[in-house]
């Protein structure tokens, strides 16, 4: 190669832009808006499981936890498990969330501080043997930037009509308790 196309070629790399040799993307800007769009993961969407209704509201955020309503199944009178079958007491109702967190440290999920609310304006607790026998974790450390999905399974009398769930997060550090992020199931 001659001398000539070598510096044609070194000139040409040195009027490159940067981020062409950074492997990262250039920022895509919305149309409409003008603001930067921040990249996405594609996740394939799934089908939603048989009797369970999609939730569509949007996440929330309690303490260092954030949360997202999926699904919801309602009026179950019992429910088979992998060596049991067992019948509610009143109906079985089932919410399907994600919790996710955002910081960059562990935090605390504890299935028994969630509370499903009712018409009534009751506030009633997870069911901890239809959780065991469903084998849906009670706590667990919920670690930086994981994603964890879940069903949350309470039994409340048969004529209750639900109107929300309340979701309880791990207290940011220095706090003792949160006051829950109410998310809306009608």
């Amino acid at each position: 190669m001659s001398r000539i196309a070598v510096r044609a070629a070194v000139a040409v790399l040195l009027l490159m832009p940067a981020t062409a040799c950074t492997g990262q993307p250039e920022p895509r800007t919305d149309a409409a808006s003008g603001a930067v769009a921040t990249p996405a993961y594609a996740l394939p969407p799934r089908p939603v499981r048989p009797g369970e209704t999609r939730i569509t509201a949007a996440p929330v955020q309690d303490g260092d936890t954030r949360f997202q309503v999926i699904g919801l199944q309602k009026g179950l009178s019992g429910f088979f498990a992998s060596h049991a079958e067992w019948q509610a007491r009143g109906q079985y109702v089932v919410v399907r969330i994600v919790a996710d967190n955002p910081g960059r440290t562990n935090s605390r999920f504890d299935a028994k501080r969630q509370r499903l609310l009712t018409s009534d304006g009751t506030a009633h607790p997870v069911d901890a043997f239809a959780q065991a026998t469903k084998r849906q974790p009670d706590a667990f450390l919920l670690g930086a930037g994981v994603r964890v999905e879940m069903d949350l399974w309470f039994d409340i009398p048969e004529e209750a009509s639900v109107t929300a769930v309340r979701l309880y997060g791990d207290p940011p550090l220095g706090y003792t308790r949160t006051d829950g992020a109410t998310v809306p199931l009608r």
